[in-house]
């Protein structure tokens, strides 16, 4: 007995470990099942199984006829396209990982394994794509939090280092601000900021702007009086997304400090605590506008949104906020204005009670999320021995997403890793 089992762990010491090659299949006549090779200890395990609709493997073929592969496009006519369309028989190429299929309408397509493993149905890698590469998933933080949540780049690192320069975006994709310090004292700065990401947001307010107390001032943020708690431009139906604020030359009396709040978690204490006052602030119109002349154009801009803008999944996509300019039309029925004004109230009273405050000193440039954060300032004394000023411009987050994803793929591949 002890005999034949040392001859079975000798055996077993000798032989070659498990192999169970790339293998594949058709699953209830319309998906196809795919089970990568497999070695030693995994083999036996069940693996990691990838389940394909064919529907959709046959509307994402490569092959030239379906794909244009310069310009990374389908041009698959769909015309003719059969969502009935089902696999009829696969093949294997094991050495060089590929997946190939015969189609019921008579068309043969070919898989890379590499490529469709990082399109992957499962929950998880859906989960890890969507809150990586495609949006990075946001972290909401208290006033309270803003010392540890708040990051600070080097300007010039950021302006020549690719891997600052992610690490700056990533930072402000999730907390929604972040400062980059060192920058030079000239007006350039923003421009040439905005430019390294992509290309800079014009308004009717131009595409840089300087923040600073004017005599006879036309818009609310050019005088030295405390400015409330608001984000920019509310009333355009396609808002400027991110802030690029540079201090130049800062006030030395006690006031101009920044007021910040993370508005995304005050609407979570809302949903959470109050949501009768949210369910109104999320779904009750407010018509926003802004009149006046820059630069001898004249503008009246209107836009109608909820203050809590959500999307289908009810996620936050923008909060509008500016009590300054809130149309003094209000197009929704008579009995809902009352409540809709005790919801408001209740919001820029936690809003203003979260608010954080810090002066930015010159050569700082304050970057924040303009769908986001709710930002101010403290009212100050301006003398001609006592100014304040501020450059400012604006980015789109379709430019700093698509950056982000350039650099990811970028960088991944100089480090060797994988990118989506």
């Amino acid at each position: 007995m002890m005999l034949a089992q040392s001859i079975r762990r000798t055996i077993s010491h000798l032989s070659p470990p498990m192999c169970r090659p790339l293998s594949a299949r058709i699953v209830d006549k319309v998906n196809i099942e795919v089970q990568p090779a497999q070695t030693g200890a995994d083999a036996g395990a069940g693996g990691a199984v990838l389940t394909f609709p064919g529907v959709w493997l046959r509307d994402n073929c490569r092959c030239p006829a379906c794909y244009h592969s310069s310009s990374q496009s389908r041009q698959l006519d769909w015309n003719h396209f059969d969502p009935g369309v089902h696999p009829l028989a696969l093949h294997v190429d094991a050495a060089k990982e590929q997946l190939h299929v015969r189609w019921s309408d008579a068309h043969e397509s070919s898989f890379e394994l590499d490529w469709l493993r990082r399109r992957s149905f499962d929950g998880q890698s859906q989960s890890a794509y969507l809150n990586d590469f495609y949006r990075p998933r946001t972290s909401h933080w208290a006033g309270a939090q803003f010392e540890q949540i708040v990051q600070r780049f080097s300007y010039d690192q950021v302006m020549s280092e690719d891997e600052a320069l992610q690490h700056w975006l990533k930072a402000l994709a999730v907390y929604g601000v972040v400062l980059l310090n060192g920058a030079p004292l000239d007006e350039g700065v923003v421009r040439r900021l905005a430019e390294r990401v992509g290309f800079i947001r014009r308004t009717t307010y131009g595409e840089e702007f300087i923040v600073q107390a004017k005599p006879g001032a036309k818009n609310y943020a050019y005088l030295s009086l405390p400015l409330p708690l608001h984000t920019d431009l509310p009333y355009y139906e396609y808002k400027p997304s991110v802030n690029l604020l540079h201090c130049v030359v800062q006030t030395q009396s006690r006031g101009g400090s920044n007021l910040l709040v993370d508005a995304y978690h005050i609407a979570d204490r809302l949903r959470q605590e109050q949501p009768e006052h949210f369910e109104r602030l999320s779904r009750t119109p407010v018509d926003w506008n802004d009149i006046g002349s820059e630069d001898g154009r004249e503008f009246h801009n209107i836009w109608r949104a909820p203050v809590i803008c959500l999307d289908a999944d009810g996620n936050y996509t923008r909060i509008n906020h500016s009590v300054p300019q809130r149309d003094s039309h209000f197009n929704v029925p008579l009995g809902q204005v009352l409540p809709w004004y005790e919801s408001y109230a209740r919001f820029v009273q936690l809003a203003r009670g979260d608010a954080y405050s810090f002066k930015t000193q010159p050569g700082d440039v304050l970057t924040f999320n303009n769908l986001r954060l709710l930002h101010g300032r403290t009212g100050y004394d301006d003398t001609a021995d006592n100014s304040r000023y501020i450059v400012g411009a604006y980015l789109d987050w379709d430019i700093i997403y698509s950056r982000l994803r350039v650099l990811k793929k970028r960088l991944s591949k100089a480090s060797g890793t994988a990118a989506a």
